[in-house]
């Protein structure tokens, strides 16, 4: 038999995510969220967590495109001028490859992440990366490595429906034509 775990991402952006959230898993439609720890609401994600203990929490690491946890001026590698970690994905990624600094920047990051989400008491279910970061292999085996000392047992892999692609005429297995 097979089983489906409905996951929500961005628990913590936003009193309306959080909100969502919390209708979602109280009419049984959604089993996990992911916390974004440094999120705008991220407090009030945490309080609503504790008010559904059957919700499972995950941590979505916040790797692309946020707000870090860390001081963005300790983070100049990783961060552009508005204190966010890079939106430019690519640009991160290639980033990460090339620069011992910008690795440990990232380190030190996700570290404080997964520090910060043990801090709030909740049971960490999972953990996933915002934009599915995590996919990145530096940043998967970061990931991985902190996230076993904060009792990390489980990693949220993506599946993306085909269906936009095949709309655009490829198809799984086949080269885009």
């Amino acid at each position: 038999m097979k089983r489906v775990i409905i996951s929500a991402d961005d628990f913590g952006l936003s009193e309306g995510v959080n909100e969502a959230v919390e209708q979602a898993h109280k009419a049984g439609f959604l089993s996990t969220a992911s916390l974004m720890v440094a999120g705008p609401a991220a407090a009030d994600a945490v309080e609503r967590a504790k008010r559904m203990p059957d919700l499972k929490v995950g941590l979505h690491v916040v790797a692309v495109a946020g707000r870090p946890v860390c001081a963005p001026h300790s983070l100049p590698k990783i961060t552009d001028d508005s204190g966010d970690i890079r939106h430019d994905q690519t640009g991160l990624a290639r980033l990460l490859a090339i620069s011992p600094l910008a690795r440990e920047e990232m380190r030190r990051e996700i570290e404080a992440q997964f520090s910060t989400f043990a801090a709030t008491g909740l049971k960490l279910d999972h953990a996933n990366a915002h934009k599915h970061m995590h996919l990145h292999p530096i940043v998967g085996r970061m990931l991985i490595g902190i996230g076993r000392r904060y009792g990390l047992r489980a990693l949220r892999i993506p599946m993306e429906p085909p269906a936009p692609l095949r709309r655009g005429g490829a198809s799984p297995g086949n080269t885009i034509p």
